[in-house]
């Protein structure tokens, strides 16, 4: 995981959820799943953090989907903004990294499920691509 300053933070568009990382964040990784493709119209761009370096300090527009048996997601009941993707039984949160507060220090390191990706674009950056999961291969990165 990547080093970064205590105490970033980020929030949805309304400001009804604001959270705050006291600790390292994964650089980001975009998941092209058709789950996230729905969710935020094309491809979800994720870092992770472990829970215990992860507080929700507003929470009064917080709200959670289960969107599958194994992982539910976090999101704004005002706004509409996706924020989180926490895994069942896993002590981490990958977190939508167009909502943390600007600069974030952090950069894309590759791309997963992009055998489900959209027809719509193309993936060029040379980064490291899986069909599927990762499987954690790029947590390290």
């Amino acid at each position: 995981m990547t080093e970064n300053r205590s105490g970033h933070g980020g929030g949805c568009l309304c400001g009804a959820v604001r959270y705050e990382i006291h600790g390292a964040m994964r650089g980001v990784i975009n998941c092209h799943c058709d789950m996230c493709r729905r969710l935020h119209g094309a491809f979800g761009a994720y870092t992770k953090v472990e829970n215990a370096d992860l507080s929700v300090v507003e929470e009064s527009g917080l709200a959670w989907y289960d969107s599958s048996p194994n992982a539910r997601r976090g999101f704004c009941r005002r706004c509409g903004s996706s924020l989180f993707w926490q895994p069942a039984g896993m002590r981490t949160t990958s977190i939508a990294a167009g909502t943390l507060d600007q600069p974030c220090g952090l950069a894309t390191i590759g791309h997963i499920f992009t055998a489900e990706k959209g027809d719509f674009y193309d993936i060029a950056d040379g980064l490291e691509k899986f069909a599927g999961s990762a499987e954690g291969a790029l947590d390290g990165a």
